[in-house]
């Protein structure tokens, strides 16, 4: 159990505190993939010299924070496409003639050559998620009993205790805040915040689902019935009733209406929308398609370059005398070099920064002389380039952080695997706490 405890803190330390946010379906990965990862690695350890990591906290920060990076990258590079070389940059890009009604991002297959079908979108009703509010209380008093209360709060079939202790000098608001923390924190998709009204506050519960629960009354519910600490705080907070319902969108796509739980959902496997708002008029659409091949591979660029550039960004920002920042600057520099030429041809510029910028102008003019094909294939080139480094940073991260080395391994003699080697980066996530 103590294990598992130390596990679970190291857990969520990594994620909230290092953690980047986006998670991508590039993040999983079949068989093939994983044993593909196993064979680099072990190639990786058994060419690996022996040394010594800089321990400090800065270089561990710096190890995790490249590691993430470099998977966003790839992610990026991954999502314009696909994995395969001749794939890259022939993502479609969708659009919306009324982004305030719906927005669309293109989910099909990459290179079909199937007719893509368009689709008309009318937004009658978003979907909404439940709301609780409890009573307005004044801010500065309280009259519950000092005492230890908890409460259980029930999402789909499972309950969540929470516990907390009224003592003296507590007061209406204070109390409040500290169990919007407590609830908002525990990460269970409701969102608890304090309303103020004059001298007034109560307590606001948001779930972060929407839409009419399938065979429920409620998304969310609350009750201090069976808690195991004292009762009674459900009802003097007010917080057990539901105010306002959640309920789901109406939507109307090409004459046909369809409810739908969510504002942001998959349409026959093709787009992703997003509904943004409601249509001013009864009967006004917004029309969902793709973009042309040209705008499409230029939508691309200029996610590839927006995610060069965010990486180049955060190597840029953490500089430390514990980290190795110049040396994976410098190589991710020294890439964009290669294809300065061909960049600049189709409107990319390398800044002084090595960072990228992309002249909408020229990048047109480029596709409509003789050699678009060529440039195409030059960019597709720099986008395997990016791809293949940000695989080989996120087997060794550590290799940009300070270590000291100890010894090579002799030549001569059959390398063995050193099982190790690739160790140290998930080892110092448990420093201080195994």
């Amino acid at each position: 159990m103590a294990n598992m405890l130390a596990l679970n803190t190291v857990y969520n330390h990594y994620l909230t505190s290092y953690s980047r946010s986006s998670v991508s379906k590039y993040d999983a990965h079949n068989k093939n993939e994983l044993r593909d990862i196993y064979h680099s690695i072990v190639k990786l350890n058994k060419e690996a010299p022996l040394y010594l990591l800089d321990s400090s906290r800065e270089s561990h920060a710096f190890a995790i924070g490249v590691k993430e990076g470099a998977r966003e990258l790839h992610n990026v590079i991954a999502s314009l496409g696909g994995l395969k070389e001749d794939e890259l940059l022939n993502k479609k890009a969708a659009f919306s003639t009324d982004e305030n009604i719906v927005s669309a991002q293109f989910i099909g297959e990459t290179g079909s050559d199937t007719d893509i079908p368009s689709f008309e979108v009318e937004v009658r009703s978003l979907a909404t998620p439940q709301v609780n509010l409890g009573n307005f209380l004044p801010s500065d008093s309280l009259e519950l009993p000092v005492d230890t209360y908890s409460f259980d709060i029930r999402i789909h079939n499972t309950n969540y205790e929470f516990q907390y202790k009224v003592t003296e000098g507590d007061t209406n608001l204070s109390l409040q805040k500290k169990l919007a923390r407590l609830i908002s924190g525990a990460g269970i998709g409701i969102d608890a915040v304090v309303e103020t009204d004059d001298n007034l506050s109560a307590l606001k519960l948001t779930s972060s689902a929407t839409g009419t629960p399938i065979g429920k009354e409620s998304l969310f519910s609350i009750s201090d019935t069976h808690s195991s600490k004292a009762a009674g705080s459900v009802d003097y907070f007010g917080i057990g009733e539901v105010t306002r319902p959640a309920s789901n969108a109406q939507i109307i796509i090409n004459g046909q209406e369809q409810s739908v739980s969510s504002n942001h959902f998959t349409l026959e496997k093709t787009y992703e929308l997003t509904l943004n708002g409601i249509s001013p008029i009864e009967g006004q659409t917004a029309t969902v398609s793709v973009k042309d091949d040209t705008e499409s591979l230029g939508e691309n660029i200029s996610k590839l370059v927006d995610g060069y550039n965010s990486f180049l960004n955060f190597a840029s920002e953490n500089k430390g005398r514990r980290t190795k920042n110049a040396d994976l600057l410098k190589e991710m520099r020294g890439i964009a070099s290669v294809y300065k030429d061909g960049l600049n041809h189709m409107g990319l510029q390398i800044k002084e920064d090595g960072s990228l910028t992309l002249n909408a102008k020229t990048y047109t003019q480029s596709m409509e002389d003789g050699e678009a094909k060529h440039t195409v294939s030059m960019m597709r080139d720099f986008a395997d380039s990016l791809f293949r480094k940000t695989s080989q940073i996120s087997l060794d991260p550590m290799q940009y952080i300070n270590n000291t080395m100890v010894a090579y391994k002799n030549p001569a003699k059959t390398h063995f695997v050193t099982p190790y080697h690739t160790s140290p980066y998930s080892g110092m996530m448990f420093n201080s706490y195994c």
